[in-house]
């Protein structure tokens, strides 16, 4: 049976990356015992992080799942990724829960990854918890950590307060309860007590203030504490859960995974703060006409639900990683993919333990299950109730940020290249594969040059193909400066039916972005109008392969305005052919020139590194848009050529001594200054040349 739906929380842990949110996530599966051992990344035995990728960087690549049990609770546990590289995972992840624990370390400065995560949490809509980790380290400040996170946005209250500090760390006393819970072991378990005297003003003076908070949140409970001075342990925690749905109120709560102290009040606050998703507001949604549908998630509702991740599992095949919006489903059931209208029937449904499986006959509001062997089912698509079809909102899709291209290490392995990455970019979908018209590369396109990596190492490793990466192409393109007329002929004779076509056309230029468009301007039947779209096709062909080094050429209006044809000679295939040769003269008599495409980057770096990297831009030729302190980060924003920023990471890394992240997405194209345009063609021929 589906759980009840008051019951069920679905969180997902987030922060920036190297906060310890995996050793929460696995502190929370082993205090609840789901776990028969404190997990840990640093000697492989997380039971989120477990692909062999992530075991060797010590980094988290992919969200991963656990269902645990909490004081009746049934809770569904999503580890997300927060180095700058995977962190659109994270983006998808969100789509699959109703709550978030939001990690911090008190000794690490706030990087742009907060922010923006930060930013995904609000725009969500999502209830949310802070957890200060790592409170048994020396250098630990708890502080300066709640006014970092205030100065990103997120209204960071203290609802705890430590008992001890450092290496001496072995508890926290709740503002909520007044208790003091303290732990002797990492086995999870806890004295409860009175508060220390060195804790005890600390924690009356915070609970004044929590319980100020908590009246805030809610009308009535601020008039009765204005009246009276006080307000009772249920009103307080009705107050505080009331303004962490509202998201006027984020309670702080304090300890340290590794050591395991702190998380089974982790847990009691995800139960008793956070709210149920079937408390949550309706999800926004359209019907199959795109009028506006909203779902409530009710459980008694009509089923819906939204596939946020694919899993390509090697038993289980593809599974597909559905939360269920509103209603209730049941294993065998029959359900409309209402993004790509096809019928889909559900067979078994499984609950995720890490990489492990277990099976449930029905799900319900808020509840994370997955499904196998789905035929037609992507992530982002929408499952529903054949008998009320709604669709929900897709998910974001992201720019990728740099491409390389591919090359299979064994000749004639080219299919099974393409083949084992589109199953990872099923899973990935931040990773777009394709193929180069030009050169007929396997191009791979990612968040950055790890992101891409990765997905080579998983290449081999899961379909046994093996690539080398090639140097970053930079996709220039070449365009016209000024408009011309040019001319197309095609005569000839070859005995019977010859091939006669001729048309004259005018290219222009058109202003950045605007791409490719064909007038027709003839009249008097000069072209037969059947014979046009020929004359079309010609051109696109010719503009695939301009006139300077052989890169597309973009941004162009060409009007096809005179001609003349053969009653007889006359066929498609001279057209197309005399449109191509109109084109290509055009090329000739005209001088083009090369585009060079931009990308939009922000770099987090401490302040202390801010000159040199401002400096090193500068020689990128970057134009620097802006900059804004995040925590105890400056983030620059700057516009610079895609060329300059190709093996940014090494360099990025050396200058800040590992301490800088950065992010990139494509801008605009805009002319390459002519002194660089020789050295371009020469490089794109000598690759050429030697294959």
């Amino acid at each position: 049976m589906a759980s009840e739906a008051s019951s069920i929380r679905t969180i997902a842990i987030v922060g920036q990356g190297g906060v310890g949110k995996t050793s929460v996530a696995d502190a929370i599966v082993f205090d609840a015992g789901a776990n028969s051992r404190l997990g840990r990344v640093d000697d492989e035995s997380s039971v989120f992080d477990t692909e062999p990728e992530e075991m060797k960087r010590r980094c988290t690549m992919t969200s991963s799942l656990h269902h645990v049990t909490w004081n009746k609770h049934e809770i569904t546990v999503i580890d997300t990724p927060g180095q700058g590289n995977f962190v659109a995972d994270t983006h998808s992840a969100l789509r699959g829960v109703s709550g978030v624990v939001f990690v911090a370390d008190p000794a690490a400065p706030l990087r742009a990854e907060t922010a923006k995560i930060w930013s995904w949490v609000r725009e969500a809509g999502l209830p949310c918890l802070v957890f200060i980790n790592r409170l048994d380290r020396s250098d630990a400040d708890i502080d300066g950590t709640v006014s970092a996170l205030t100065g990103v946005g997120i209204k960071a209250k203290l609802v705890q307060v430590p008992v001890g500090e450092g290496e001496s760390f072995k508890g926290v006393a709740s503002a909520l309860t007044g208790k003091a819970y303290t732990y002797s072991d990492q086995s999870g378990k806890f004295s409860t007590g009175e508060a220390p005297d060195d804790t005890a003003a600390a924690l009356e003076e915070r609970k004044g203030q929590v319980t100020e908070d908590a009246a805030e949140g809610d009308d009535e409970l601020l008039e009765k504490y204005l009246n009276a001075g006080k307000l009772s342990d249920d009103e307080v925690a009705a107050g505080l859960a009331a303004g962490i749905r509202a998201q006027t109120f984020v309670p702080v709560v304090l300890g340290s995974a590794e050591s395991n102290i702190g998380i089974p009040q982790l847990h009691d606050a995800v139960c008793g703060l956070l709210p149920a998703p079937c408390e949550l507001g309706a999800v926004d949604a359209v019907d199959a006409s795109g009028e506006p549908k909203p779902v409530e998630p009710a459980p008694d509702a009509a089923f819906s639900g939204i596939v946020f991740k694919t899993i390509v599992d090697q038993h289980a095949g593809h599974l597909s990683v559905l939360r269920v919006s509103s209603g209730t489903v049941s294993a065998d059931s029959q359900v409309l993919n209402s993004s790509n209208d096809t019928k889909e029937r559900l067979g078994h449904l499984v609950k995720l333990e890490g990489k492990k499986h277990s099976e449930v006959p029905s799900a319900t509001v808020g509840e994370v299950i997955a499904v196998a062997k789905l035929k037609a089912t992507h992530t982002g698509d929408t499952l529903c109730d054949p008998k009320s079809p709604v669709v929900l909102p897709p998910l974001t899709q992201f720019n990728p940020a740099i491409s390389f291209a591919l090359e299979a290490k064994k000749r004639g392995e080219e299919d099974k290249v393409v083949q084992g990455l589109m199953r990872l970019a099923e899973e990935d979908p931040a990773l777009h594969v394709e193929r180069d018209e030009g050169s007929a590369d396997i191009l791979l396109s990612g968040s950055g040059q790890l992101h891409v990596e990765v997905a080579c190492e998983k290449l081999e490793r899961k379909y046994g193909v093996g690539v080398a990466l090639k140097a970053p192409k930079v996709p220039y393109r070449e365009t016209f400066r000024k408009p011309i007329k040019a001319h197309g002929r095609l005569k000839k004779q070859t005995g019977g039916h010859g091939q006669f076509a001729d048309c004259r056309v005018e290219v222009e230029p058109l202003p950045r972005g605007e791409g490719f468009e064909f007038v027709n301007k003839i009249v008097g039947g000069a072209i037969p109008r059947g014979f046009i779209p020929a004359v079309k096709r010609g051109v696109s062909e010719a503009m695939q392969k301009g006139g300077i080094a052989g890169y597309p050429v973009v941004d162009v209006r060409v009007t096809l305005y005179d001609g003349q044809h053969h009653d007889v000679d006359s066929s498609e295939m001279a057209f197309k052919v005399a449109g191509s040769m109109a084109f290509k003269s055009a090329m000739e008599e005209a001088k083009p020139t090369l585009l060079e495409p931009f990308v939009s980057i922000e770099v987090s770096v401490p302040d202390e590194c801010m000159g040199d990297i401002m400096g090193d831009l500068n020689s990128r030729r970057a134009k620097v848009e802006g900059m804004e302190q995040v925590g105890q980060s400056q983030v620059i924003r700057a516009k610079v050529p895609m060329s300059e920023v190709l093996r940014y990471a090494p360099d990025l890394t050396s200058i800040t001594s590992g301490r800088g992240s950065f992010e990139m997405s494509f801008s605009h194209y805009q002319e390459l200054p002519a002194h660089l345009v020789g050295k371009v063609v020469e490089e794109t021929r000598s690759r050429e040349n030697n294959g």
